[in-house]
């Protein structure tokens, strides 16, 4: 379908706000490591700096990115996006 075909039968939705999710990683935790958790902890993943994240839109991965500084916030940045099917 060409791409301005597509637009045009999703033209009404396009305003529609939809929730993103930056998915660091995911790992599983024992119960009792769990329950040591206090204000401080800390939880590491594998994950290094300039790895990947993942970006999900309704729970589906759409692109990839990387954390970027923005003055005193975080953001990513859209390197690559997830082959359509």
């Amino acid at each position: 379908m060409p791409v301005s075909s597509a637009l045009e039968e999703i033209a009404s939705f396009v305003d529609m706000p939809v929730e993103i999710q930056i998915e660091l990683d995911r790992r599983g935790m024992r119960l009792r490591d769990i329950l040591e958790l206090d204000t401080g902890s800390v939880i590491a993943f594998p994950k290094t700096a300039g790895d990947y994240l993942d970006i999900l839109v309704g729970g589906a991965p759409v692109a990839r990115g990387e954390v970027v500084v923005l003055e005193k916030n975080i953001g990513v940045r859209v390197t690559m996006f997830e082959a359509r099917t």
